[in-house]
């Protein structure tokens, strides 16, 4: 396979970018689309030429490292996949592709296709911790936990933070990631002295780190190499909701009294 691809090409946070077209040729149809890239940026440093930054890691769908936009398509055409499980079969002889870094304020580039998504990091150390009983480990069957609530939490706990969801998103909204680390522990008996605590912080942390509201277009949910349901959001909306009113409660009882 012989491609165009035309690359965003950015030196820094504080320069101006650019796409800048590149030939990748004898491209095999088996190589990951993270491979093709690798060739291509062989091909530029034995021309004496920069290598595209991209990030990286795992490699196997896992990490989230890999997130870019590949012809407007968060992670490419591939439903339920990651850049590093996209295979270049997915392309025709001769197409154009087009790759940029995810687009939204909260997601600074740091150079090319690299992203500071360091705000989630701040969101999910906004949730805190979980009330868990030292010493010698309980017995598995001693904590019941029903199928349903099981199912949803480890669904729910498959996100990899990728940051595809905010990249597809209009309004450049975290709501499907912050309401999967919500609802990851918020469906289990070890997340429910801290539920309301932790739906307070993260969305408040959320808010604070400049990402957009969250107006239902489902686009986060089409773009998730994992295929989280934005029905987590639903849930983080609730126990938001729930939090806000019983955390204001003693006070507005206090003040009827009074």
């Amino acid at each position: 396979m012989n491609l165009t691809l035309r690359v965003w090409r950015q030196p820094g946070p504080d320069s101006a970018g650019t796409l800048k077209e590149y030939r990748a040729t004898d491209v095999s149809p088996d190589m990951s689309f993270l491979e093709m890239l690798d060739v291509v940026n062989e091909h530029l440093i034995e021309q004496g030429d920069v290598p595209i930054a991209f990030d990286h890691d795992c490699r196997e769908g896992i990490c989230g490292s890999c997130g870019m936009m590949i012809n407007g398509v968060a992670h490419g055409p591939s439903r339920g996949t990651a850049t590093c499980q996209l295979h270049m079969r997915s392309f025709r002889d001769g197409d154009t592709i087009v790759v940029e870094p995810w687009r939204a304020s909260a997601f600074p580039v740091i150079k090319d296709l690299v992203v500071n998504r360091s705000a989630f990091d701040r969101i999910i150390a906004a949730g805190g911790f979980i009330t868990a009983p030292t010493g010698s480990a309980q017995d598995a069957n001693t904590t019941l936990v029903a199928k349903h609530s099981a199912d949803s939490a480890m669904d729910a706990a498959a996100c990899i933070g990728c940051g595809a969801c905010v990249a597809a998103c209009p309004n450049g909204s975290a709501s499907l990631f912050t309401g999967a680390k919500i609802t990851h522990l918020g469906m289990l008996p070890q997340g429910q002295p801290e539920r309301a605590r932790r739906a307070l912080n993260m969305v408040a942390q959320m808010d604070e780190e400049g990402f957009g509201g969250c107006t239902f277009f489902g686009e986060c949910q089409e773009a998730c190499p994992k295929e989280i349901s934005i029905e987590v959001i639903s849930r983080m909306n609730r126990d938001f909701l729930h939090a806000s009113v019983t955390a204001h409660a003693p006070a507005a009882k206090e003040g009827a009294e009074g």
